[in-house]
């Protein structure tokens, strides 16, 4: 599922509200969600699962391509745990 088709989903179901404003309210709330990312804070929605920010540090990497070495620096990444009910309703233990 992409953006527009959450968009989409949630104003079908909702038809009390108009696409613009649902269009509002899904970026607004993924917008909170990279700024705490971004801050390093952790953001978990109950069910669904927790965002975190993980530091990988500096290492020498290889070019794939040539085999040489390539000097890759320190980073941060955003890393994703499910929640217990995800993983239970993705095994099928409803």
């Amino acid at each position: 599922m992409i953006r527009s088709e959450l968009i989409q989903k949630i104003a079908d179901e909702n038809p009390h509200l108009y696409q613009r404003d649902v269009e509002k309210i899904v970026n607004a709330i993924f917008e909170e969600i990279i700024e705490a990312l971004s801050n390093g804070d952790r953001v978990e929605l109950r069910g669904f699962g927790a965002f975190t920010v993980k530091q990988r540090d500096a290492r020498v990497g290889r070019n794939p391509r040539t085999g040489e070495a390539v000097q890759v620096e320190e980073k941060h990444v955003p890393f994703f745990k499910a929640g217990k009910l995800l993983r239970d309703r993705l095994n099928g233990k409803d």
